[in-house]
């Protein structure tokens, strides 16, 4: 045999294991297509119905949760609205609260002074000339009780000598 016609045959042969991987192919392909086939009927039969039903709900359900959502946004914003007017009634109620702390005490402050002013004139105009009417007194006492003493006959001292009066030490 030639080169030629083993060629040929060797060709023959590719050429015919081809056909049946191809035919192999073609069945297998066929199987699948049946099988694909039948699963998209048993979609079409089981699961649209129920996507036509989900769609039917929320084409009824959806006016519904879009009023929701409407209530929802209103009542979110009248909250909104009473807050900032609460917190400025707030604010306001603060403000002026301090206010009054300050004003009481400022007046506080000038009580205190007064009545630290009005110490310092009674002690000026009552305690002051108290302590010297006082010490005027004590003075004129020692000076009253040194002239008794020497004149009398009780304090037995004849020749004029002075004896120490215990107050004199006190006197100033």
């Amino acid at each position: 045999m030639d080169k030629l016609t083993i060629f040929v045959a060797l060709t023959g042969i590719a050429v015919a294991l081809q056909a049946g991987v191809l035919l192999a192919m073609f069945i297998v392909m066929r199987s699948t297509s049946s099988k694909l086939e039948a699963l998209a009927a048993e979609m079409r039969t089981k699961v649209l119905p129920v996507v036509d039903q989900t769609q039917t709900i929320l084409t009824d359900v959806r006016p519904k949760i879009e009023r929701v959502a409407e209530d929802v946004r209103e009542a979110t914003n009248t909250i909104r609205g009473q807050i900032e007017r609460t917190d400025a009634a707030i604010n306001d109620v603060v403000d002026r609260a301090r206010l009054q702390v300050i004003r009481a005490d400022e007046l506080l402050t000038r009580t205190m002074d007064r009545v630290e002013q009005a110490s310092d004139t009674v002690h000026r105009t009552v305690m002051s000339p108290m302590r010297q009417l006082s010490g005027l007194m004590q003075g004129i006492t020692v000076g009253l009780e040194f002239l008794f003493s020497r004149r009398g006959p009780q304090n037995g001292n004849r020749r004029g000598e002075s004896r120490p009066v215990p107050q004199d030490e006190m006197f100033i």
